[in-house]
């Protein structure tokens, strides 16, 4: 599968990028970048182009893309 490719999302995932990307665009960014920080967003919040096989999946995928990492040194 070639970079860019989007057949790997759901329906709703890609109906939901076309709604941000449409957002971006009337702020006044340029249909590329909107284009991007759209599908940025849907990996963000979906875990990327996997399909969803359940819903405590997704949240997994969610919860775990957004946990930081500690930045303290271990002794």
């Amino acid at each position: 599968m070639p970079r860019g490719d989007k057949s790997s999302y759901t329906s709703k995932q890609k109906r939901q990028a076309e709604h941000i990307e449409e957002g971006y665009k009337k702020r006044g960014v340029s249909s590329k970048t909107a284009a991007k920080r759209a599908w940025a967003t849907v990996n963000k919040e979906s875990g990327g182009g996997k399909k969803s096989k359940s819903k405590k999946t997704a949240k997994k995928a969610a919860k775990k893309s957004t946990r930081r990492k500690s930045t303290r040194k271990k002794k």
